[in-house]
């Protein structure tokens, strides 16, 4: 039912598509704090944004390097006012995005508000200027840039007392809605929904509202990662031959079980604590910095491999046996007090085993909102006390505990491995956002391979580390935990081949950082280069531009049209953006496959427009827009421009097939976002048929 659901919806949203429907899901409005400010007085230009239900906008502060379009407003300087300070996006909502854009971005659902600081300098006030943001669907992926021009004409208070033949001015009600006649153009962009963190906003400012599934989604999953983590250091050996000894101290005593609830209670307070001490050291603004700066990525790196070093053996992390101690020391005082430092002992005792695992969690949260750290050590002191309070509840079940023994270091060794693979993604991350090109997709791949080989080899008793007991047999579950294991690596060696390798794709480097790639993508690049000769070494912005899967086409229309003309072929024109997330999804799901790739090749001659780039253009090429009066001055506002006036839409991803020689109409009906390969190898030939009847 679901999947035919969702067919259903997904044909809906291509009949939109298809019929290039313009809407405007996001109505801008403006005004001042104060109708009539005193010159030389600071007040804000409020612009307020309509959003409608089941669509979102990107807010304006996070890093527009990031992926998504941030919204930016433009003001036009006169000698009437002066901004002061920046932009600022008035509580947008944040999401951290692992899989696509691996950082954190914000947004606004609902309604949002922008405001921007402006010094009065004369007493006729006339601010003007023009706004760029998108808004997205999160049911249908779709979004639509909507852009504009705002007028704010007003007069100082002492102009007004002086003018007894004006009237009230309420004519900045009257100037705005003039003003928004030439505004807000909108057209549909598909992209994913809000959860994926599809395409983006150009600019400074974007809000969401305070409601956030996918928000609640990310939240509920860490929790249950972080109790997973809780459990997982329950196994090993500092902490669970405390089980039995603690429970049946309480079990011994009057009032046991209550006491036992009392201990549970302490032990997620505690780390509830600790999470909260992270939460508001590192506050709001901080997990964007934290998730793409060098600095705490390559610190969350060094710590993932101390900690994974010494769960392997090399060394013990323990806290200082006075402080211990002293504690513990406390415990003895009975009551309440006496159970709290019963409780903080555990914590501390265990430390060595459990601050890995705990650091791990702590790290994993910093990089999202401010409650992950809260959540995650919920979680993990959730973990903790469920065992001890379930075992004073129903002693019995102790005689069915397995018994300590070698097995519980084995955990330990795993969880290692584990932090050690996990240290690479943070140097990953570094890595991509400085360009420093030490850690390119096979090399990742290459030590994710060493790494849970070994591991698969520890489970199955080839290599032993330092504490590890003699093992005699290997048990059935270590083999099967092996044969897992093992899969996983057969999996990802293709993968240093050039597989895209779709299930880690959020873990891994993207594809674009692999250099060695055998019977793929490098050598259908040369086939395709050695059969045409023709074909330019160097095409127009191809030094900051790049297609995917190794193939050849242009960036700029001119220049494709002309090359098809002269090679007899139909244009495959791509419009697509650089946080256009389909246009990827697309890419990996249809593009790369074989029979699909060839007929782009061998077929068409490929120019990718990225209707969202950001690259100034020469004053030169520079026009006014016929279908919103704005000056076009970038090539992704070119681009999309020519989208909108030619094809009458801007869906990203959108396909279009046309004749070079004739390219007023397309050949075929245009596709947009579908992943249904055999549809789009047919939208191929259809095109490919209709350009040799001519």
């Amino acid at each position: 039912m679901k999947k035919l659901l969702s067919s259903i919806l997904l044909l809906l949203t291509l009949s939109t598509i298809s019929f290039a429907q313009k809407v405007n899901p996001a109505k801008w409005t403006w005004s001042l704090s104060k109708p009539n400010p005193e010159v030389g007085e600071t007040v804000d230009v409020i612009f307020t944004v309509s959003i409608q239900k089941d669509w979102y906008l990107y807010s304006s502060d996070f890093d527009p390097d990031l992926g998504p379009t941030v919204t930016t407003i433009k003001f036009t300087p006169n000698d009437s006012y002066e901004t002061v300070g920046s932009l600022k996006a008035i509580n947008p909502s944040r999401k951290f995005d692992k899989e696509i854009w691996n950082g954190e971005y914000s947004y606004f659902k609902g309604k949002a508000e922008f405001r921007q600081t402006v010094k009065i300098l004369k007493d006729k006030i006339n601010i003007d200027g023009a706004y760029d943001s998108q808004s997205c669907s999160d049911v249908t992926g779709m979004c639509v840039p909507i852009k504009g021009a705002f007028l704010i004409e007003a007069q100082s208070a002492t102009a007004k007392k002086t003018d007894d033949k004006k009237p009230n001015l309420d004519s900045l009600k009257a100037v705005e809605e003039a003003a928004k006649l030439k505004a807000d153009s909108a057209t549909i962009v598909p992209t994913d929904s809000v959860s994926s963190d599809s395409s983006a906003v150009s600019g400074d400012t974007l809000t969401t509202s305070d409601e956030e599934k996918p928000e609640e989604t990310s939240l509920w999953g860490f929790f249950l990662l972080a109790l997973g983590g809780g459990f997982v250091a329950l196994l090993t050996p500092c902490v669970y031959p405390l089980i039995p000894m603690t429970v049946s101290y309480f079990t011994k005593q009057k009032g046991g079980l209550q006491k036992a609830l009392l201990y549970g209670f302490f032990i997620i307070a505690i780390y509830v604590l600790f999470g909260t001490i992270i939460a508001y050291a590192f506050g709001q603004a901080a997990p964007n910095f934290i998730s793409t700066h060098w600095i705490p990525n390559m610190l969350f790196f060094i710590v993932f491999v101390v900690f994974g070093v010494s769960f392997l053996g090399w060394f013990e992390i323990v806290l200082p046996s006075s402080f211990v101690n002293k504690i513990d020391a406390q415990s003895d005082r009975g009551g309440i007090g006496g159970i709290f430092f019963m409780a903080f002992t555990l914590v501390l005792v265990s430390f060595s085993c459990t601050g890995p695992v705990a650091g791990t969690i702590l790290s994993l949260g910093s990089q999202g909102q401010i409650l992950r750290p809260i959540i995650g050590m919920f979680g993990f002191g959730l973990a903790f006390a469920i065992p001890f309070t379930l075992f004073a509840i129903f002693p019995n079940w102790l005689q069915n505990l397995p018994k300590s023994g070698g097995w519980m270091n084995s955990v330990k060794v795993i969880l290692g491995f584990l932090e050690l693979a996990l240290a690479l993604k943070f140097l990953s991350t570094a890595d991509q956002t400085y360009h420093w090109h030490i850690l390119d997709r096979e090399v990742y791949l290459a030590a994710w391979i060493v790494i849970f080989s070994l591991i698969g080899l520890y489970l199955l008793g080839k290599i032993q580390m330092p504490h590890d007991s003699k093992l005699d047999k290997v048990s059935v579950p270590r083999t099967l935990l092996a044969i897992v294991v093992l899969t996983f690596v057969v999996y990802m060696i293709p993968g240093m081949f050039g597989a895209p390798l779709k299930a880690l794709s959020g873990w891994l480097p993207p594809m674009e950082t692999q250099d060695f790639v055998i019977g793929g993508e490098s050598s259908s690049v040369e086939t395709s280069s050695n059969a045409d000769p023709n074909f330019p070494k160097k095409v127009k912005y191809d030094e900051f531009l790049k297609l995917p899967l190794g193939l050849h086409g242009f960036f700029d229309y001119k220049e494709a049209v002309a090359y098809a003309k002269q090679v007899n072929k139909p244009l495959f024109i791509d419009f697509t953006g650089h946080g256009c997330v389909n246009c990827r999804k697309m890419e990996a799901a249809v593009w790369s496959n074989p029979e699909v790739k060839k007929r782009i090749e061998n077929d068409y001659v490929l120019v990718a427009l990225y209707v969202d780039d950001k690259t100034e253009l020469p004053k030169s090429e520079w026009y006014k827009s016929k279908d919103d009066g704005l000056e076009k001055t970038t090539i992704g506002d070119q681009n999309l421009d020519f989208e909108i006036t030619r094809f009458n839409g801007n869906a990203q991803p959108y396909y279009c097939l046309v004749d070079p020689s004739n390219d007023s109409k397309t050949l075929v009906k245009p596709r947009a976002y579908n992943e249904n390969i055999e549809e789009f190898i047919k939208f191929l030939e259809d095109g490919k048929a209709k350009f040799n009847k001519k």
